[in-house]
């Protein structure tokens, strides 16, 4: 299957968007299952409207291919992150917006790496519950809860929504260059967006962790945390960060999909093509 069921699918030769299935969850705590993302989310997608109501138009006109899902390294994180850096960057070589599905929020970092090669001054936008910022996680630097701090290792970091922390990320934050917006920031502030866009400029890669969502109306994530932010709140910013930045790539992360409850695997397809739309302008 391909993404948005596509038939003829676009050539990669022709896609604007390129879909990338990576089902990798190997470092994945409390509830594991992301690895069932990828699928879940293409298969959601099958069943979507091409044509967006938003936008009036049929976002997939400008081209999306998928890829065969990412093999998968068992050795550890670091050599996973390895492979997604090597594909990412093939795909930005060929001047293309990758759109990888995830697996856990780990592989971020190797997409990450990849841009920068091509993109020197990229910033990074994380969407997420948790500030994953912790140096190491169960004895590896390269755990999903510690792809963030890569991340600000080698360039601007934004963050959306948390709203958890340990007490070592709690004392390396105020120490860090990373922006960091709370979940509670959002909910009640009125120019959130505005703000968090200042920080935003040229290009941008957007990394989204589906536990930025409330667990109300996304409940399969592995860890799941309440007080969390909603529907067209994520869409007020994706539309505003469309508009004043180039967004070259975006991933979404950490669907741990449930028996039976297709709602969260069919909001994510309609997140990944909403925001697909905002980039076509």
């Amino acid at each position: 299957m391909n993404f948005g069921g596509i038939y003829p699918e676009c050539s990669l030769r022709d896609a604007k968007f390129i879909v990338i299935p990576v089902p990798y969850d190997l470092t994945s705590t409390y509830q594991p299952g992301s690895r069932r993302g990828p699928a879940a989310i293409i298969e959601a997608s099958t069943n979507m409207e091409l044509y967006d109501e938003e936008s009036r138009k049929e976002t997939y006109m400008a081209g999306i291919h998928t890829t065969l899902p990412v093999a998968i390294d068992a050795r550890g994180p670091k050599n996973m992150v390895n492979i997604v850096r090597k594909k990412i960057s093939r795909i930005a070589k060929l001047n293309k917006i990758p759109v990888m599905l995830g697996g856990e929020h780990s592989i971020t970092l190797g997409a990450v790496q990849a841009m920068i090669e091509k993109y020197p001054k990229l910033t990074v936008l994380q969407f997420d519950a948790h500030a994953d910022l912790r140096d190491t996680y169960q004895e590896s630097p390269y755990s999903h809860a510690c792809v963030a701090r890569r991340i600000s290792e080698i360039c601007p970091l934004v963050q959306v929504g948390i709203r958890s922390m340990s007490k070592e990320e709690g004392e390396f934050l105020p120490q860090s260059k990373v922006k960091s917006y709370s979940a509670d920031f959002v909910l009640e502030k009125k120019n959130w967006a505005e703000t968090v866009c200042k920080d935003l400029i040229g290009d941008v890669l957007i990394t989204i962790d589906l536990d930025v969502f409330d667990p109300s109306i996304m409940p399969a994530t592995g860890t799941p945390e309440p007080g969390g932010l909603y529907w067209k709140d994520i869409l007020h910013l994706l539309k505003l960060v469309s508009a004043s930045c180039n967004i070259r790539g975006f991933d979404v992360v950490e669907l741990a999909p449930l028996p039976g409850v297709v709602a969260p695997d069919f909001m994510a397809a309609k997140l990944i093509y909403r925001l697909m739309g905002y980039i076509t302008g």
